[in-house]
């Protein structure tokens, strides 16, 4: 239906040449747009139709007093399920350290939040396939737990900002949740409004981006310099050239659906996606409120070379 619409208004209404640059980026810009969009609003809906039972206050209110494994992992599944980018889960991540909850497990909390969710799977496996989006998926859970437990070991509280232990933490004292039908459904609508307004222009700036990349640069670049597993800078170049460009998951998917149709290994793929998702400048700015500038750099360290160790995973193993 997808590639239909786009073929319709690209070769049809607006007669342009198939196979000529602009046309290339112009039907892949209206491909992605229509699907991804189309996808957002169904899974956020179904999403937050499960969401309206649990709250996030709920789920670390449970999360405080378990054993450490389980609350890293909990922590984990919990930035699996919030559809944040990272600098709105960055408010939530401060709420951790608040609460007392200890900093490695807050630390696999905002690694996983931005990288990992259900929207971004969804999306992953309707345009880069299932295999795409499980790999994706268990790199990131893998990178969320190690390096949160690499941080705790560093003993980051003792980096915190001073203010933030002054912080007295009040429960939510919201109402109890409707969970009558028609509530669920206010909930998930409202839901499917706040998440698109969020991430609206980011999409579609992802979308830009992928479109140039797919019409504009030529296959045999690609291939040279980000294809094959003997291409061993090409990871490392992949991460550092993600950390200045500021996205969520969802906004990087369409970069990496046009590196990959051009010939980029996968590995190096993976490696922009979660570097872009996770390590952004504004996220860094941010999180600069709440720690220190050593907690700071280990972190941006850290995850950069997880990155790059799982690139050159991928590109090895596939």
């Amino acid at each position: 239906m997808f590639e239909w619409l786009a073929d319709l208004l690209v070769y049809g209404l607006l007669g342009l040449d198939e196979g000529d640059r602009w046309s290339s980026a112009l039907h892949f810009f209206v491909l992605d747009t229509a699907k991804i969009f189309v996808l957002l609003v169904v899974v956020i809906y179904a999403m937050g139709l499960l969401r309206a039972f649990v709250s996030p206050e709920k789920v670390r209110a449970y999360v405080r007093g378990k054993p450490r494994w389980l609350a890293r992992l909990l922590a984990i599944l919990l930035g699996a399920v919030t559809p944040f980018c990272s600098c709105s889960s960055v408010p939530l991540f401060i709420g951790f350290v608040e609460a007392g909850i200890p900093m490695g497990v807050t630390f696999s909390f905002l690694i996983a939040s931005p990288m990992i969710n259900e929207i971004a799977v969804v999306l992953l496996a309707g345009i880069l396939g299932w295999e795409i989006a499980l790999l994706y998926v268990a790199a990131g859970i893998t990178v969320a737990w190690v390096g949160g437990v690499f941080m705790e070991r560093l003993r980051t509280e003792r980096w915190v900002e001073d203010y933030v232990w002054k912080i007295q933490m009040g429960e939510a004292q919201g109402g109890e949740p409707d969970n009558t039908r028609a509530g669920r459904h206010r909930f998930a609508v409202a839901e499917v409004r706040e998440i698109v307004r969020r991430v609206w222009k980011w999409v579609l700036i992802g979308i830009a981006v992928g479109a140039g990349f797919h019409g504009f640069v030529p296959g045999e670049w690609v291939t040279e310099y980000l294809g094959g597993e003997n291409n061993w800078l090409a990871v490392p170049g992949a991460v550092l050239l993600g950390i200045p460009l500021y996205a969520n998951a969802t906004g990087v998917i369409p970069v990496g659906e046009a590196m990959l149709g051009k010939g980029a290994a996968i590995g190096t793929t993976l490696a922009f996606m979660m570097s872009v998702a996770a390590l952004s400048i504004p996220e860094m700015l941010i999180l600069r409120k709440v720690i220190r500038w050593p907690a700071l750099a280990w972190f941006a360290g850290v995850l950069a070379v997880a990155f790059t160790l799982v690139g050159w995973g991928f590109n090895l193993v596939l």
